[in-house]
């Protein structure tokens, strides 16, 4: 890899992340608030029209890149004679750090894709759902949004930490 590459990918990661917890932290302590004031008033259908959908394509694909580029920069580092990637997640040694915060944002990437983004589909009405379903459909979105929101705060410190792993190392020993 060429010396101005790692850098890239390393300024995407951080931007796609950047998004991706920012939208997460809009939805969770913006969002959900303001849909009750207006669903109150009888003025939610702009947000789930217009914002919503927008929000969520930004947010889920934000979610993917930011996973993909992290891979990315992992895979480039070798430790000990291990791929970082692989030492991260097997959670070996200095790449240990680093390799919870790649778990946790790895569940929280299934989170989006696989519970989020199906039960908003049926919220917004791009695909069809009864009422009752709908229902369920926000409670299982909302509480996967707050897992990821609680996940987002240890995600954010193996993240930030992982590649001062000695720090880390220290503080535990």
């Amino acid at each position: 890899m060429s010396a101005w590459h790692e850098p890239l990918i390393r300024w995407v990661h951080i931007l796609a992340g950047v998004m991706w917890i920012g939208l997460l932290y809009y939805f969770n302590f913006v969002n959900v608030a303001a849909v009750k004031e207006a669903t109150a008033a009888g003025e939610a259908a702009p947000i789930g029209k217009y914002v919503m959908p927008r929000a969520l394509l930004f947010f889920r694909w934000s979610a993917v890149v930011t996973w993909i580029f992290g891979a990315w920069l992992l895979s480039t580092v070798t430790v000990d004679g291990t791929n970082g990637f692989v030492g991260a997640f097997l959670l070996r040694g200095v790449l240990a750090p680093i390799g919870i915060g790649a778990w946790l944002g790895t569940i929280m990437l299934f989170n989006v894709w696989g519970l989020i983004w199906p039960n908003q589909k049926k919220i917004l009405g791009f695909v069809p759902a009864t009422d009752a379903e709908k229902a369920k459909a926000r409670r299982i979105a909302f509480l996967a949004s707050r897992v990821n929101t609680m996940l987002s705060i240890p995600m954010l410190f193996f993240m930030a930490t992982g590649p001062h792993a000695l720090f880390v190392e220290q503080l535990f020993h």
